[in-house]
């Protein structure tokens, strides 16, 4: 259904959605906003919640922009149209493609991750950057990945611009939300064996056994990985560093270690 077309920046429904670009705002209300065509669209095909569409005819240019709000009104949206202006107001960036959205977030209990028998796992502990929690959601929807599970998180992780960074595959691959300390007991609990990336680790990524169930750990961009993902039960491995940087990027490290364990595992 189609509400009244909206004209002002200062509408109390736009200053609302504008407010979700505060951690704090989408914490409080469940909600969260995000622009993109792709994005949109990927969250309607994986059966997302959306509240309300933004939209902007003159904006609308695209075929991919006209399929998304194609499917949101197929699917029964709120579809509200906004001059170019109130449509900046809310955009994160310069390809809104003419669309925002405000999305339910998904549930992230770690008790309710439903994973296959041998699930390829990714951890991200206390990643600081939506960017690269998106960057690392790409990669795992494109490896072939289950599930991510942020432990102890610093960025919420349906950050619009994690959702940006990710091309809307956030909403493809299954995510969890758990203390460090519970994500080790579920894995365990689970029987998934645990690799993680250590600077300092004596194996080569590509020396280790990345088959069967498995979770591929990697720490934060400043300090890397607390001292809990350690010991018997837990291998460490290293990506080797040939130049005169000490460690890649997390999200470049988690591309190539998932992408080995496909490579292990053979395609699918």
């Amino acid at each position: 259904m189609n509400a009244p077309e909206i004209s002002s920046p200062a509408n109390p429904r736009v200053k609302a959605a504008g407010r979700l670009r505060e951690r704090r705002e989408r914490e409080l209300s469940g909600l969260t906003i995000a622009d993109g065509a792709r994005e949109i669209g990927r969250a309607i095909t994986a059966g997302v919640g959306l509240v309300e569409l933004f939209a902007c005819a003159e904006l609308i240019t695209s075929a991919e922009a006209g399929a998304a709000l194609d499917a949101a009104r197929t699917a029964e949206v709120i579809v509200t149209s906004v001059s170019a202006a109130v449509l900046a107001r809310l955009a994160f960036g310069d390809r809104s493609d003419g669309l925002v959205a405000v999305i339910r977030t998904p549930s992230t209990d770690l008790q309710r991750l439903v994973v296959p028998a041998e699930p390829l796992l990714v951890v991200a502990e206390s990643v600081e950057k939506p960017g690269n929690l998106g960057a690392i959601l790409r990669s795992a929807d494109g490896a072939g990945a289950d599930a991510l599970i942020a432990a102890d998180p610093r960025t919420d992780v349906f950050n619009p611009n994690a959702i940006r960074a990710s091309l809307g595959t956030i909403f493809a691959v299954p995510i969890a939300v758990a203390t460090t300390v519970a994500t080790i007991a579920w894995l365990q609990a689970a029987g998934v064996a645990i690799v993680v990336a250590r600077v300092d680790a004596s194996l080569p990524y590509a020396d280790a056994d990345l088959r069967g169930p498995l979770a591929i750990v990697l720490g934060s961009e400043a300090h890397g990985l607390a001292d809990a993902w350690s010991g018997p039960a837990i291998r460490a491995v290293r990506l080797p560093m040939l130049g005169i940087a000490d460690s890649l990027n997390v999200s470049a490290a988690a591309a190539i270690l998932l992408y080995e364990a496909r490579r292990q595992r053979g395609s699918r």
